[in-house]
């Protein structure tokens, strides 16, 4: 550690392997303060300005948005958020021409602004010490800050690692020719660009921060040292201009001597970069609540009357960018390209109608002097300098023989993907051959079909597990099938089957006594009927002989009124005995009948019980007729007697002999009946 920090303070730094020295051609841009451009008619915001996945839209179209306010919603941590740059409306959600080599189409929000540039609510925090690390990296999150030096990787998933961090390095060496963003930053705002660096220091931690600036950058140098001076762990670094010193990893080699194994990612050797703007960025989010909706671009090249730096809102066009800086009717303009980013990692455009975004930091129009025009490539002459100068130490030839014949796994074999894109191999190949095209088209089909056979292993997982329940599903059919098959032999067994008819038998035991049950109580209830109808006959015996008796009483002469009176109650006596010996009569049938019923109780037959219950029925039928005709006797008999008036003595001594005579007759029956009960 002490060396390293020894070499720092002595400017004695190390190198890394290639790189090149191309015209610098900074001096377009550098000699004019950053300026504000107008906006312009219509914004084009892409969802996905950086590496990782879009967020959900929290608009729709029609809606009025304000400055600042947040379009989509970072549902993940490699998602983040994008931003109003003004007030306005939203006119679209449709897919429209991104910033890419490709040309390629992404989904995007069009937005009109009105001209108000009215901002949503903002709180300002005087001192960032007064937050905890989760809120500083969500504020982070939340102001949708990606690395702005190209990456586009999400900063706070950078300031969320772990303690043990040993450096944090400033990239601020932009060490592509043309480009001046980063100096003019550095230069007008050092002090935010170190408050930025201080909040990285209270969440990372580290033991010492390191600022990479290429000695060409002189008044950028002198701002950063001042807004740095009384902070000992802070080393402004001035490196010798080298292309790529910009690069990941060749800053931390130039710096710190240490080298990144391939595939292995700088901060699991315990280094962390970010780079200047980014750094700005963090400020302006942290202490002023701004998000990130704008940045600085260098709009140079001799084909623009006006090269210089500006405050970009992010989804300009660029066609409406390079109308400020004085380049006129692009359109029209043959085979005049527009570069997106620097002469070497930059792309051309297909259009200008491609909007400003997070990790946009150059547009170059050059003149045909400045680059030549595209020409046809010619065969490799096998010179060899495309290796020497290739700063991660790989082989530009083979990786060029093998992209073209697709050899997607010797690729991988040379390590393509440690490519930093940096086009020095292009620069240096004197058959004009476009390497970092072959390069990123091979890196793009590679992640295409690694994105595919994910895809396919997650089918095939979905397949086998599919399978496996299927399987489970079959055998359990199975064994429930092979269970009901044993129920069922178990059921024809003769033992079972034994059982089976005992049970069937009891039921129908139960069910027929049951049924005589009900039946015996249906008998009762006839007899209990019988029983009152009797009764209510002899009333109305009694009623009729006590009317006769009055009617008699009131024809009688004076004179006979006692024979009369006698005459009266020994038929009044006659008809009391009937309705006895009527009485008897039905008490002895329904004694008759109980015995009858508890037979019938017995039997197994339910015919029996409804032919013994129809007798019963009859019977008692029978006897309500005999109740009848002898009170119509009793009646016919006393309206005789009123007519014919016979002694006293000799009609009562007949009436009682007959009266007598039936109640004989009545007690034989009853006597007769309980005989025949008895057996």
């Amino acid at each position: 550690m002490e060396s390293i920090i020894d070499r720092i303070e002595k400017n004695h730094f190390w190198k890394f392997a290639g790189g090149i020295h191309p015209p610098q051609q900074k001096f377009l841009s550098n000699d004019k303060p950053i300026k504000t451009i107008e906006l312009a008619d219509e914004l084009i915001l892409p969802l996905k300005q950086h590496i990782g996945k879009s967020g959900e839209v929290l608009v729709s179209i029609g809606d009025r948005v304000l400055k600042g306010q947040p379009l989509t919603h970072n549902d993940t941590p490699m998602s983040v958020p994008v931003h109003a740059p003004t007030s306005g409306i939203v006119s679209a959600i449709k897919n429209s021409t991104i910033a890419h080599p490709s040309g390629m189409a992404e989904l995007c929000l069009m937005l009109k602004p009105d001209g108000l540039d009215q901002w949503r609510e903002r709180h300002v925090v005087d001192d960032f010490h007064s937050l905890s690390k989760a809120e500083l990296i969500d504020k982070i999150a939340s102001a949708g800050i990606a690395g702005m030096g190209g990456a586009g990787f999400p900063t706070n998933i950078k300031v969320s690692a772990k303690p043990g961090i040993k450096f944090l390095i400033i990239n601020a060496a932009e060490c592509e020719p043309y480009i001046t963003a980063d100096d003019l930053l550095m230069r007008e705002h050092s002090a935010a660009v170190v408050n930025g660096i201080d909040i990285l220091n209270v969440l990372l931690e580290p033991e010492k921060i390191l600022i990479g600036i290429e000695d060409n950058k002189p008044q950028a140098i002198a701002a950063l040292q001042a807004a740095t001076l009384n902070k000992d762990n802070v080393h402004v670094c001035v490196l010798p201009t080298k292309y790529p010193t910009g690069g990941e990893k060749q800053l931390i080699k130039a710096l710190t001597g240490e080298e990144v194994p391939s595939g292995v990612h700088p901060l699991a050797i315990g280094m962390v970069v970010q780079n200047v703007a980014t750094a700005f960025a963090i400020s302006e989010a942290i202490l002023n609540d701004t998000p990130l909706i704008r940045r600085v671009v260098t709009v140079t090249g001799q084909a623009v009357k006006k090269p210089q730096n500006i405050w970009v809102p992010l989804g300009t066009p660029v066609a409406h960018v390079l109308k400020q800086c004085g380049f006129a009717k692009p359109e029209q303009t043959e085979q005049q390209r527009v570069i997106m980013g620097g002469p070497l990692m930059g792309f051309t455009l297909p259009t200008l109608n491609v909007p400003v975004v997070k990790i946009s930091n150059c547009i170059l129009v050059p003149t045909f002097a400045e680059i030549a025009p595209v020409t046809n490539e010619v065969e490799c002459i096998r010179c060899g300098q495309c290796a020497e100068v290739c700063p991660s130490s790989l082989l530009p030839q083979e990786l060029q023989w093998h992209a073209k014949a697709k050899d997607f796994d010797k690729l991988e074999q040379l390590n393509l993907f440690d490519c930093i894109d940096c086009g020095a191999c292009a620069y240096v190949c004197p058959s004009q051959i476009p390497l970092v095209q072959y390069y990123r088209v091979a890196k793009a089909e590679i992640r295409h079909n690694k994105i595919q056979e994910a895809k396919a292993e997650k089918a095939k997982l979905r397949f086998e597990a599919r399978q496996v329940r299927l399987e489970k599903e079959k055998q359990a059919r199975e064994e429930k099938h092979q269970k009901a098959m044993a129920a069922r032999k178990a059921a024809t067994s003769p033992e079972k089957a034994q059982a089976n008819n005992s049970a069937v038998a009891a039921a129908l035991a139960r069910v027929k006594a049951k049924k005589a049950a009900q039946a015996s109580a249906g008998d009762t209830t006839i007899a209990a009927d019988t029983d009152v109808k009797t009764r209510a006959a002899q009333a109305i015996a009694r009623a009729k002989a006590k009317k006769a008796a009055a009617t008699n009483a009131n024809k009688a002469p004076a004179d006979s009124d006692k024979p009369t009176a006698e005459l009266t109650a020994a038929e009044q006596k006659k008809a009391r005995t009937a309705a006895a010996v009527a009485k008897a009569k039905a008490k002895a049938k329904k004694q008759a009948a109980k015995v009858e019923n508890t037979q019938q109780n017995k039997q197994a037959s339910q015919g029996e019980l409804a032919l013994n219950t129809e007798t019963n029925v009859e019977l008692t039928t029978n006897e309500q007729k005999k109740a009848k005709i002898a009170a119509a006797v009793a009646k016919a008999k006393a309206k005789a007697n009123q007519q014919n008036v016979e002694p006293p003595e000799q009609a009562v001594s007949d009436e009682d002999k007959k009266a007598k005579l039936a109640i004989a007759v009545a007690k034989a029956k009853a006597k007769k009946l309980k005989e025949q009960e008895s057996k």
